[in-house]
């Protein structure tokens, strides 16, 4: 429970500060901040279903454990893509704005999942050494 609570308070702490970029880049640049809500939006849902998939999955034999991890993410990727085309198809949101937004908060969401990963992993060896 620990490690879910630290990777929820890192991804309150980069939002925030991820947002007081955006905001900031607003007042400078022309930014569509609902075509950045929707993108960040998404990939917060993402992230948090990737580290729930793998909290889940992490005390199961190596059987559920890959299909649940490694079948979460095809799927949420599918899910993912069909989604940015139908929000683009659509015109939901101004296109260049969206599709830079969910590449850069991809990138730092999914650091930030894989390093949440790595701590879990930490803190089951570690409680095994005691």
């Amino acid at each position: 429970m620990k490690a879910l609570f630290d990777f929820l308070i890192k991804l309150f702490i980069l939002s925030v500060i991820l947002w007081g970029g955006v905001y900031w880049s607003s007042a400078n640049y022309p930014i569509d901040i609902n075509s950045v809500f929707v993108a960040w939006l998404m990939v917060i849902l993402n992230s948090l279903t990737g580290y729930l998939l793998f909290e889940y999955g992490f005390d199961k034999e190596s059987k559920v454990f890959t299909l649940v991890v490694f079948g979460g993410v095809a799927l949420r990727l599918l899910i993912i893509m069909a989604l940015v085309l139908v929000i683009n198809l659509l015109g939901m949101v101004k296109s260049i704005d969206f599709v830079v937004s969910f590449i850069s908060f991809y990138c730092i969401y999914l650091v930030l999942e894989i390093l949440a990963y790595q701590k879990k992993n930490q803190l089951k060896k570690n409680a095994a050494k005691n």
